[in-house]
C-alpha cells in the first residue's frame, strides 16, 4: 500500500456530537429555568412586587417576566395580590404577585444526635409546624428515619388544606448531596445510609439531603440577614456536632462527595479535650455540647445531658454556667478566626447556642475575633427554630432554583389543596 494512502485503521474516529435541536433545547431549558428562579426569588426578595419592577430587578423583557409568571401562577407558587399599586403615569394601576405562603409546604427533617427535628416551612421559609422526636444515639436509622416520616404525618394532618411539595433532610457528619446518602455520623453510627431512598418510599415525594451547615447557607441566602447582599458566606454550627459549610456567588462548595466543610479535627489552639482520634484539641472535642455539658455536670450546675440547661442556670445569674458559656464562646471565636484566615469570607454566620442566646457571650466571640474582623461575624438569622430551617432550607433551596420542577412534585389529583399530599 503506498505510504501517501493513510491505513482504514488509523483513520480519525468520528467526533460524535449532539444534532442542534438537542442543543437548542438543553440551552432554552437552562435559560427558562435561570429566568424562573430569577423571579421567584425577586418575588420572595420584594414581594408583593410589581412585574415592572421584576423585569428591572432581573433584567428580563416584560414579556419574559409576564409569560413566566404565568407559569409560576399555574404552579401555584405566586398569586396576584389583592391591593393595587398605581403606576407613576396614566394608565391602569399595577396588579403586584406576590408568594402563595397559605398553600404549599416543604417537609424539613434534621438529625441531631439525641433527638430529630421534623417540621412543615412555607415557601418563606417561616416554620408552619415543628415536632422534635427523641431518639437514643445508638437507635437503629431505619427506625430513626420511619419516626421521622411519621412526624411529617402527623403535621400534615393536623394543618388541613396544606399541600407538600417535598422534603429535605439535614444533619451533621460526612453527607453526600448527589446520592442522598449519609456517608458518615460518627456520633451516631451511621455509616451509608441512604437516606433519600428511605424518607422517599416512605413518604412518597422527592427528597433532598444535605449536610446541616450547607443547608444552613442556604437558609441564610434565602431568607437570613444575609438574603440578596452578595459575597461570600461561611456558616460555622456548633453542636454535638462541629462544621462548616463556604457560599460564593450564590453557591455552596460541596467537593468531591460532598466531604467539604469537616472541621472536627482542626486543631484548635489552647484546646484541652482529649480526641477519639487520639489527639488533644480538636475542634469538635473542645467545642462540642457534650464537652460543655460534662463540665457543667462536674461542676454541679446540672445532672442532665441538656445544654439549654446551662442556659436557663447563666440566666439565673450561677456564676459558673456563665463562666464555661463564655469560655465556650472565646474559643468558638478562635475558630472562626481560622477560618477567617483562610476563606476571607464576607460575612461569618455562627450558629452557636450562646452566641445566639446572650449578648455577652456574642461579645466574647467577636473580641477573640479580634476588632478588625467582629463585624463580620454574626449569629444565626433563626435563633428559635434553626433545626428546623435547615432540614426545609435544603428542599426549599432545591425549589428556588429549579421552580418549573415543582409540577412533578405534586401529583394533579392532590393539586387542589384538598388532600394532605402523597406523605
Amino acid at each position: 500500500m503506498p505510504l501517501s494512502m493513510p491505513s482504514p485503521s488509523l483513520a480519525p474516529s468520528p467526533v460524535l456530537t449532539p444534532p442542534p435541536s438537542l442543543t437548542h433545547r438543553a440551552v432554552d431549558s437552562d435559560r427558562r429555568r435561570t429566568s424562573a428562579s430569577a423571579i421567584l426569588r425577586s418575588v420572595l426578595a420584594h414581594g408583593p412586587v410589581a412585574r415592572s419592577t421584576i423585569a428591572r430587578l432581573t433584567g428580563l423583557s416584560p414579556a419574559s417576566v409576564t409569560d413566566h409568571c404565568n407559569r409560576l401562577t399555574a404552579l401555584g407558587l405566586i398569586q396576584e395580590a389583592a391591593t393595587l399599586r398605581r403606576s407613576n403615569g396614566v394608565g391602569r394601576p399595577h396588579v403586584p404577585v406576590d408568594l402563595d405562603g397559605s398553600r404549599f409546604v416543604v417537609g424539613g427533617v434534621h438529625v441531631a444526635v439525641p433527638y430529630t427535628t421534623v417540621a412543615l416551612l412555607d415557601l418563606r421559609g417561616r416554620v408552619v409546624a415543628e415536632r422534635r422526636l427523641n431518639h437514643g444515639e445508638r437507635e437503629k436509622e431505619g427506625d430513626v428515619l420511619a419516626n421521622a416520616a411519621a412526624g411529617l404525618r402527623a403535621l400534615l394532618a393536623d394543618a388541613p388544606g396544606r399541600v407538600p411539595l417535598s422534603v429535605g433532610l439535614a444533619t451533621g457528619g460526612w453527607v453526600d448531596r448527589d446520592s442522598g446518602t449519609i456517608v458518615e455520623h460518627p456520633l451516631l453510627g451511621w455509616r451509608d445510609v441512604r437516606a433519600r431512598e428511605v424518607i422517599q418510599a416512605l413518604t412518597g415525594l422527592p427528597v433532598h439531603v444535605d449536610g446541616h451547615a450547607r443547608a444552613l447557607v442556604n437558609g441564610e441566602r434565602l431568607f437570613g440577614r444575609t438574603a440578596g447582599a452578595g459575597g461570600s458566606v461561611l456558616h460555622l454550627f456548633v453542636g454535638n456536632v462541629v462544621d462548616a459549610a463556604f457560599a460564593t456567588h450564590d453557591e455552596v462548595h460541596h467537593g468531591p462527595r460532598s466531604q467539604s466543610g469537616a472541621i472536627a479535627h482542626l486543631p484548635l489552639a489552647g484546646g484541652t479535650e482529649r480526641c477519639d482520634c487520639g489527639r488533644t484539641g480538636c475542634l469538635q472535642a473542645e467545642l462540642s455540647e457534650r464537652t460543655l455539658c460534662r463540665r457543667a455536670r462536674e461542676a454541679g450546675i446540672i445532672r442532665t445531658a441538656d445544654p439549654m440547661h446551662i442556659l436557663a442556670a447563666a440566666a439565673d445569674g450561677d456564676p459558673v454556667a456563665v463562666r464555661l458559656l463564655l469560655h465556650r464562646a472565646r474559643m468558638v471565636g478562635r475558630a472562626a478566626g481560622l477560618l477567617l484566615d483562610v476563606l476571607n469570607p464576607d460575612t461569618v454566620v455562627v450558629t452557636e447556642m450562646g452566641a445566639v442566646h446572650r449578648e455577652d457571650c456574642l461579645a466574647a466571640l467577636r473580641e477573640e475575633v479580634g476588632p478588625d474582623r467582629a463585624a463580620a461575624v454574626v449569629p444565626t438569622s433563626f435563633p428559635d427554630s434553626v433545626l428546623a430551617v435547615a432540614g426545609g432550607s435544603v428542599a426549599l433551596d432545591v425549589l428556588y432554583r429549579d421552580p418549573l420542577s415543582a409540577p412533578s412534585s405534586v401529583p394533579p389529583s392532590r393539586s387542589s389543596g384538598s388532600s394532605p399530599g402523597p406523605i
